[in-house]
């Protein structure tokens, strides 16, 4: 299943350049490496739903011209700067675009969604000689995946239930795996992201899981299920909680 998954994936990422590829003027169209060099499609994701990016365009005017862009971006924080950058390649992750561009000579990667604005200048785009998107953005993964935040924490689940986390928990990795145990249960270290994403995951299996470690985590989540009782009882029919 995973791999006919991956399998489609694939497909769709592959689909997803052709797409784009077709669209460009054929004047604009150049050898495999060259494209290759300025459009990288992830086929990975990071399971996000796409967004707008009504200044796409303009940002593969810039890369096929080989001229300098200048942006109007919204950071995270919602503070708007101004930037003139080498525009170095586009990247579709999953169904997100981010633009790989030099600024000053640093390299930097925008989200191609929170561009407010961008104009393609006249001046010539700096490109890096030995500059490699797909390595580039190899390692820019790497070190954002390296640097999310980690929360620790193990847990026991109904054996069955271990392909169902690995497809689905998709921000937690199971780090070790122990041997079923005699009951059919299965002890797991698991890393997430934060508690109240563990959480989460969690109260999603109900019985199907016990968190062992940390304290904190087990205790939250007595509390939440109390309080989701709380919530109910109030209102439920005692007729439909009999056997």
């Amino acid at each position: 299943m995973l791999a006919d998954k991956a399998y489609k994936l694939g497909q769709a990422s592959e689909a997803a350049l052709i797409k784009l590829l077709a669209a460009l003027p054929s004047l604009s169209r150049r050898d495999a490496e060259y494209v290759r060099q300025r459009i990288h499609v992830d086929g990975a994701g990071w399971y996000q739903t796409g967004e707008e990016v009504p200044f796409l365009p303009t940002l593969q005017e810039a890369l096929w011209q080989e001229r300098k862009l200048h942006l109007s971006y919204q950071r995270s924080d919602d503070t708007l700067v101004e930037r003139l950058v080498d525009p170095l390649g586009l990247v579709a992750k999953g169904r997100i675009w981010y633009l790989v561009a030099a600024v000053e000579g640093e390299i930097r990667t925008y989200r191609v969604s929170r561009v407010q604005d961008a104009r393609v200048t006249e001046a010539a785009c700096v490109r890096p000689q030995d500059f490699d998107l797909a390595a580039y953005w190899e390692r820019a993964s790497a070190d954002f995946i390296a640097g999310l935040p980690r929360y620790p924490a193990t847990v026991r689940v109904v054996s069955d239930l271990i392909a169902r986390i690995r497809s689905t928990w998709r921000y937690a990795r199971i780090l070790h795996e122990e041997p079923p145990d005699a009951e059919g249960w299965t002890t797991l270290t698991v890393q997430f992201e934060t508690e109240d994403e563990a959480c989460a995951y969690v109260l999603g299996l109900g019985p199907q899981i016990e968190v062992l470690e940390p304290q904190e985590l087990r205790e939250k989540i007595v509390r939440l299920v109390l309080s989701v009782l709380a919530l109910y009882a109030p209102r439920t029919d005692p007729s439909l909680c009999s056997g």
